[in-house]
């Protein structure tokens, strides 16, 4: 199989689109190896909460850029391009074919388009930012944001505290928006491949809000409480750090803490899912050229199996 003459598959979607499910059963029929396109199974010891890939999925086909990071430590979009470049020749190389899996949105934008060169990250700002909101609230820093950045303003929500404060941060630390920073250009945009996106989109919105629903359930009869709290119990972890951030486990942290009750935490956890699964549908649908298949579908699965035929050499 000439693997490197292939265009790289991704399969997107936004949260409990079946994704996950829709790639093993590529692997069944080609010979993948998946690189995992999520902000949130990068972190070691968050299984639950992020519907990482059980350890018999993993074993049945290869999955990279999983378990790479400690809940204490960051990961870049600018670091995810780096090694999923370096993941997709690797996995050439072998003769394999490399599948994208996620619903990290910004990942796949900064893979395909290169980044902007943006001011590094500044410890001291981002601490007087969070110090700030605690005091403020979110929404008073994304109106002081609107006040010298309208255009970031614009295209974050008022709630959004990691895009909000990264905007901030960029603005105190070189004066310059950030809109204007994206404005000059991405460096290093060129890359070898061609990218054919298959995207699992809803064609009834509320079943699929009822799926989330009904998946965060699961992850609580899980042990999603427990998982959160033995983050919590660790001692070096915040609500300022990504890892904490992740949608579903933020508010379960805010329980452990005692400022809301266990049922105001789920109900908050499952909205805030809604929330994420609408942006990565905005985005999804911005792109003319992806392929779309409806995972609502009891067909969803054989969908996607046909669509990748037309892309990838015959098993």
């Amino acid at each position: 199989m000439k693997a490197m003459s292939s265009p790289v598959l991704c399969l997107a979607g936004p949260t409990a689109s079946g994704k996950s499910a829709a790639s093993l059963a590529l692997a069944e029929r080609w010979p993948v190896e998946i690189i995992v396109m999520d902000s949130a199974t990068i972190y070691r010891g968050m299984d639950v909460g992020t519907a990482k890939p059980s350890a018999e999925e993993q074993a049945r086909v290869p999955h990279h850029l999983i378990d790479i990071r400690d809940p204490a430590e960051s990961y870049s979009a600018a670091e995810f391009r780096g090694d999923a470049l370096a993941l997709i020749k690797q996995i050439q190389a072998r003769g394999r074919l490399p599948l994208l899996c996620g619903g990290t949105m910004m990942y796949y934008k900064v893979l395909r388009e290169g980044i902007s060169m943006l001011p590094g990250a500044d410890p001291a700002i981002r601490a007087a930012i969070d110090q700030e909101a605690r005091i403020r609230g979110w929404p008073a820093l994304h109106a002081e944001l609107a006040s010298y950045d309208p255009a970031t303003a614009a295209r974050l929500a008022p709630n959004d505290s990691q895009r909000l404060q990264r905007a901030i941060e960029i603005f105190r630390s070189s004066g310059i928006p950030m809109s204007e920073w994206l404005a000059r250009g991405r460096a290093n945009a060129e890359t070898p491949h061609t990218f054919v996106t298959i995207s699992l989109e809803p064609s009834n919105r509320l079943q699929l809000h009822a799926r989330i629903a009904a998946r965060y359930q699961t992850m609580l009869e899980m042990g999603l409480l427990e998982e959160v709290r033995r983050l919590y119990s660790r001692g070096d972890l915040h609500t300022g750090l990504p890892s904490v951030r992740c949608v579903g486990y933020r508010q379960l942290w805010e329980h452990l803490a005692g400022k809301v009750t266990l049922d105001t935490a789920v109900e908050q956890a499952i909205a805030a899912t809604r929330q994420l699964a609408k942006r990565q549908l905005t985005w999804l649908r911005s792109d003319p050229d992806r392929l779309v298949v409806d995972c609502l579908s009891s067909h969803a699965e054989e969908q996607v199996i046909d669509l990748a035929r037309a892309v990838w050499p015959a098993p």
